[in-house]
């Protein structure tokens, strides 16, 4: 699923309007599955200059690369650290983690060729899903508009769980974030 799909449903879950601490640990259990990517792809891309083709052909399978998403991505890692929350009774780590492994259970059914390493340290083993949230090889177009519309509903439900602006400012531009690019590909490329 995209980044921002992973910050709504994580927060929508797991963040609670009444504590800001809770919240902001469930958009970071939702987004650090993801952030290396943004970190390495963008040192690439951007400082480097580096060829897309090269960073999201080569880079992305490369040992050294994988190696990291193994430890931000591994459902035994963040469950680790979730029953330490629990033995804790800490309700930011619960939050941060419950969002992570939100994100993992999200992200395991809907990656082919770009799958992730979610059983690590226990085994390299990647599930190569039949269907993909993005590629069109792989169903992406049913799995991306059904991840179009999921958004808009948990958005819908976070809008009555956080009543601040900020917070629903937050979900909407998140939304849109998610829901703009969808429609601008689709128009760009609809009969293409």
């Amino acid at each position: 699923m995209n980044t921002p799909a992973h910050l709504i449903f994580g927060m929508a879950a797991f963040g609670n309007p009444m504590r800001r601490a809770v919240t902001a640990a469930a958009f970071a259990g939702a987004v650090i599955p993801d952030l290396s990517l943004y970190l390495l792809a963008g040192w690439e891309l951007l400082i480097k200059g580096t060829d897309p083709n090269i960073v999201f052909g080569q880079m992305y399978y490369s040992e050294s690369w994988q190696a990291v998403f193994r430890m931000d991505n591994s459902f035994v890692l963040w469950g680790l650290v979730l029953v330490i929350g629990l033995m804790w009774r800490s309700p930011v780590m619960i939050a941060l983690c419950g969002a992570a492994l939100l994100h993992l259970a999200l992200d395991f059914p809907l990656h082919n060729d770009d799958a992730r390493a979610h059983f690590w340290p226990l085994t390299n083993w990647k599930f190569i899903s039949p269907v993909s949230y993005w590629d069109p090889k792989y169903y992406g177009y049913i799995a991306g508009p059904i991840e179009v519309g999921l958004v808009i509903a948990v958005t819908i439900y976070a809008w009555r769980k956080f009543t601040s602006w900020v917070m629903r400012s937050a979900f909407t531009v998140l939304a849109m974030l998610q829901v703009v690019p969808f429609i601008a590909f689709a128009l760009m490329f609809d009969g293409a």
